[in-house]
């Protein structure tokens, strides 16, 4: 589906200052009515962290999942990213998930014995969420 089908039209180019991009590039986009942004000088971050989350993304969920059309792709990307933000772990919060603080550590055997695991799919298993019951 193009955007224009939709009856929309994009107005912006988000692109880093890579020298790959040249005024040629620049001049054609503009001559489409697109306006370019460039991201911030020396901030290599803006875009990866974008990146890495399109990668996750992909991999977890839209290689996954037959996508029928434009409306269920809208619900399963809401619902990747609730499952992204407050249940996945991330490595970098030390396995918390960034709207979620981090759980109460388990010690010992005793307490194995007594911990039961409830699991919830989303959008038909293709995410799992493993919560501890009460």
């Amino acid at each position: 589906m193009d955007l224009e089908d939709a009856g929309r039209k994009a107005r912006f180019l988000i692109r880093d200052r890579d020298s790959k991009f040249t005024t040629a590039f620049d001049a054609l986009v503009a001559d489409a009515g697109l306006k370019v942004i460039t991201t911030g000088i020396q901030m290599p971050g803006m875009n990866s962290l974008m990146e890495r989350w399109i990668q996750t993304c992909r991999r977890e969920l839209l290689d996954r999942t037959l996508i029928w059309n434009q409306s269920h792709l809208l619900y399963a990307l809401r619902e990747f990213e609730t499952h992204y933000n407050e249940h996945r772990p991330h490595r970098t919060l030390k396995q918390a998930a960034p709207l979620r603080p981090l759980p109460q550590p388990v010690n010992g055997p005793p307490q194995l014995g007594d911990l039961k695991v409830r699991r919830r799919d989303r959008l038909g298993g293709a995410l799992r969420e493993y919560r501890q019951a009460a």
